[in-house]
């Protein structure tokens, strides 16, 4: 009669894991800057928080011919730019904000115009969570140094 509780353990673990929610991310403020026509690729940026540990780890768009995630850095002076290999991460509950400067999207080989007012698909995909699909709106960037 051992497999009784064995199989009451079992529904109790199942149970716990269907009423746990599934991981998710929130983007907010999706936008890309505007680029001259005939530009290689083009910056965008977003905010993510996701409810449990997670990563970007793609970017898919129809804007372009691919979309990265990149990183900016300092080297000796110099600002550099390379491609994030295995995504960024998303630590549970704090806000991710890519931006000038820093972490980004590139869209690399633009399909369309990035002028202002233009809108580009983006499909963010994460280790855990399921893709979110955001309208990244092509606009000027603020300027820093003034707070309003």
């Amino acid at each position: 009669m051992k497999t009784l509780p064995l199989l009451g353990v079992c529904a109790a673990a199942l149970a716990l894991t269907a009423a746990a929610p599934a991981p998710k991310v929130v983007a907010a403020d999706a936008w890309c800057r505007p680029a001259p026509t005939g530009a290689m690729a083009g910056g965008c940026y977003v905010t993510l928080t996701a409810s449990v540990d997670d990563r970007l780890v793609s970017v898919e768009t129809t804007a372009a011919d691919r979309g990265e995630i990149h990183t900016m850095s300092m080297d000796g002076g110099v600002m550099r730019m390379r491609k994030l290999a295995d995504g960024l991460a998303l630590p549970a509950g704090k806000a991710v904000a890519l931006k000038p400067g820093a972490d980004h999207i590139m869209i690399i080989g633009p399909k369309m115009a990035l002028t202002e007012g233009a809108q580009a698909p983006l499909t963010l995909k994460f280790q855990k969570a399921k893709p979110v699909k955001v309208m990244a709106v092509v606009k000027k960037p603020p300027m820093s140094g003034m707070h309003h």
